[in-house]
């Protein structure tokens, strides 16, 4: 690796504790790549004499390493299968167990459409069977400036365009070209920071013991090497209640060490359920 590159992840440790040391080097390069243009740096020196320059391109740039793209209903078929097929079967059965609680844990949240689905999702199939559930929804990312975001919920057309109608009228008020999103549902999410490579815990403090009936990490594990993958599927793993749920993205499948503890559900999405 660069001498230079090294000097700007280290003072990027050093200045905003942010480790990328598990980031595959291909990624990092190419984000910081194009910051080049943006700053007028031509190479890796320069680009770390202005962010001695410049502290605010340290949160800028962990913006570009992080990788902030989502909206809502991301990989609808995904959603469709929870909903028809995961959600009311899961809920009748802690009915029957007189368990209300349901927990779920969005790693890797962004700017908060991920989990703000889960929850009109939830709230839709509550209201629906009329069945009062204690849902908590925590989400977590590592770019603190992304969760202040996703806490405000508003939201462009181009993060919504993949929601039904009625959805949006009802869980949705527009001005402009702005979408607010409904106090009921943005009050049944918490958000936290949370680095999913954090040695000392399994899930997020503020989830206190973990134990989630599904666990959304989606689009995240494909941008770390194979060893941290290993540590992030782990805490995936151990954080996941009996028989809950795991979410990977489209290209994302188990590692190795945890294919036979893990069954895929169906053939058309990447859930898995913990055996």
């Amino acid at each position: 690796m660069n001498k230079n590159l090294k000097h700007i992840l280290n003072c990027l440790h050093e200045k905003r504790g942010f480790d990328c040391s598990g980031y595959c080097t291909s990624l990092i390069e190419k984000r910081i790549n194009q910051r080049f243009s943006m700053t007028n740096c031509h190479d890796y020196g320069t680009y770390f004499n202005y962010l001695q320059d410049n502290p605010d391109e340290f949160d800028i740039l962990i913006a570009s390493l992080t990788i902030n793209v989502s909206r809502f209903f991301r990989n609808t078929m995904t959603f469709n299968y929870i909903a028809n097929h995961i959600l009311p079967q899961f809920l009748l059965k802690k009915q029957s167990h007189m368990n209300k609680s349901f927990r779920v844990w969005s790693a890797g949240c962004s700017m908060g459409e991920e989990p703000y689905s889960i929850a009109i999702l939830l709230h839709e199939l509550l209201e629906m069977e009329d069945f009062k559930s204690d849902v908590r929804i925590f989400a977590t990312d590592i770019d603190h400036n992304i969760l202040k975001k996703a806490q405000k919920a508003e939201y462009s057309y181009e993060c919504i365009e993949n929601m039904k109608c009625k959805f949006l009228k009802k869980y949705f008020k527009s001005k402009g070209n702005v979408f607010y999103l409904q106090p009921e549902i943005k009050n049944m999410v918490s958000f936290s920071i949370y680095d999913m490579l954090y040695k000392k815990s399994f899930a997020p403090p503020e989830s206190i013991f973990g134990a989630f009936d599904m666990v959304f990490c989606r689009n995240v594990l494909i941008y770390f090497n194979k060893d941290c993958q290993e540590i992030i599927f782990e805490k995936l793993y151990k954080s996941l209640a009996r028989h809950g749920y795991l979410v990977l993205g489209e290209s994302e499948v188990p590692v190795a060490t945890y294919q036979s503890a893990l069954k895929k559900v169906s053939d058309c999405c990447h859930i898995y359920q913990k055996i």
